[in-house]
């Protein structure tokens, strides 16, 4: 069986996995995982990126024997900056510090809105990495005019593999800084915002080898996560629906060449590229973030709760008793998630939720409502609606939101793989090193060796109605 080692860094953990591949089936083999925690240093929220680095060298030095090759995943919008002798200019700061409050109507100034839409075909996000270098040239800073290379974090970590300076297609595609109909980094957009063009290196596709380091192949898979978590979504259909679930929701389709024209604009959809020139044609949702947070908080204050915990307290809370908008900024930043989910409610009239069940239940219903308003407008963009849906990732485990969700949308949920972007940055490793024809060909393995959950939607009469209360809820917050 040919192994090679995903890397797979995601905004909570990281992981270092072993994948083999003989045929039929895949198998995988946990190496190493390790905690993502971001730091505060002054003003700033970073990562700490050397630290991460560390970890990731150790995994790989101890997965190494017997494997053909390594492949990097991870979050997009991030980055890290040189200066011309390979030094990196400071950790990248987090997406989630405010330093971006604001920059879009800046941004706008310089150039229109719908006309950066026009030229990226991606959704209107503040933490997108436009915006975080917007930052940097509205306060004069030192980092910018000091940086002589531009790197994605998935390409910064293949940078300290190899020496080579590379964009791998899928995360630059994340940035609001691609054009996807001339495939390159847009210039005027860089220009119009005074963003130095000279930084940008080339651009390589998914499974491109880019050297070699610790006696391995260096891949480049789909090094955006959802990239490389829809690679490996288990299906024999073209046409399909996923939700790839963990700190954030991306939900949507594969398109086989970016979607710009008036309802993916109206309705905040994105153009990410994937594996095969293929295009993610999706939403970026808020997902397991809240749970992520009210787990911390509640372990903080000494609460010992875990996942099944969690699923019980839930299943047992009185239904839609109190609903939030998950888009609302004031759930954006990390910190206490209770007194912020409180207020909310009680702003807009609904009762208070009172107990680790409510708050939970409250949550996950939210989601699975948000969920079902997103399909509702792929459907307007797509003329159609498949009945499967896809859950792929970490959140493939929730069975309490998975069953809310069939329940919500109507539709057929289809959970697993959990480690969907490990097994999709392998298959790309695969393909490349010839074990495989094409993504296809692994999606076919995956659906026919995978043990799948399937979630059947039940009676939908009370979450029509609570649907159209959340529907209020977003009327009232877009004003």
């Amino acid at each position: 069986m040919t192994k090679v080692i995903a890397v797979d860094l995601g905004a909570s953990q990281g992981r270092v996995m072993v994948i083999a591949y003989g045929g039929d089936d895949f198998s995988l083999e946990e190496v190493h995982r390790f905690p993502n925690v971001p730091v505060k240093r002054g003003r700033f929220l970073y990562w700490n990126v050397k630290r991460l680095w560390q970890e990731v060298v150790k995994g790989v030095e101890w997965a190494r024997g017997g494997a053909s090759s390594v492949g990097i995943d991870s979050w997009g919008v991030d980055y890290g900056l040189l200066d011309k002798k390979g030094n990196i200019l400071g950790d990248p700061v987090h997406y989630r510090d405010p330093r971006t409050r604001g920059l879009m109507e800046w941004v706008f100034e310089r150039m229109p809105r719908r006309e950066i839409f026009e030229r990226t075909g991606v959704q209107f996000l503040e933490l997108n990495t436009l915006y975080q270098l917007a930052s940097l040239v509205k306060t004069r800073s030192r980092l910018l005019r000091r940086a002589a290379t531009y790197l994605g974090l998935p390409d910064l970590f293949n940078f300290w593999f190899t020496g080579e300076r590379r964009a791998e297609f899928t995360h630059a595609t994340t940035t609001q800084m691609f054009n996807p109909n001339e495939m390159r980094w847009d210039e005027e957009i860089l220009e119009a915002v005074k963003i130095p063009v000279n930084v940008f290196p080339d651009i390589v596709e998914p499974g491109e080898l880019l050297g070699e380091s610790l006696g391995l192949r260096v891949c480049a898979p789909a090094c955006h996560d959802t990239g490389s978590a829809v690679a490996a979504v288990p299906t024999k259909s073209e046409d399909f629906s996923y939700i790839s679930n963990g700190t954030w929701s991306l939900l949507g389709t594969e398109a086989g060449e970016p979607v710009i024209n008036d309802a993916v604009y109206r309705n905040n959809f994105t153009n990410e590229g994937g594996a095969e020139g293929t295009f993610r044609l999706l939403r970026n949702l808020p997902g397991l973030w809240f749970e992520q947070e009210l787990l911390r908080e509640w372990r903080m204050k000494g609460s010992v709760v875990g996942y099944d915990e969690l699923y019980e307290a839930a299943d047992k809370a009185p239904p839609f008793r109190s609903l939030i908008d998950p888009n609302d900024p004031v759930f954006h930043d990390p910190g206490d998630m209770t007194p912020r989910i409180g207020r909310y409610c009680v702003e807009t009239g609904q009762e208070t939720p009172m107990s680790i069940g409510e708050y939970i239940r409250c949550v996950y219903e939210s989601l699975a409502l948000n969920y079902r308003h997103a399909f509702c407008q792929l459907e307007e963009i797509t003329g159609g609606r498949s009945p499967v849906i896809h859950v792929i990732g970490g959140g493939s485990l929730n069975r309490v939101l998975n069953q809310m969700t069939a329940d919500s949308t109507g539709a057929q949920v289809v959970a697993g793989p959990v480690e969907a972007t490990a097994l999709g940055n392998a298959v790309v490793q695969f393909v490349s090193l010839g074990e495989l024809r094409g993504v296809s060909e692994a999606r076919e393995v995956l659906s026919e060796s995978l043990e799948l959950q399937v979630y059947s939607p039940g009676e939908t009469g009370d979450w029509d109605e609570a649907y159209l209360r959340f529907m209020n809820l977003l009327e009232a917050d877009t004003g």
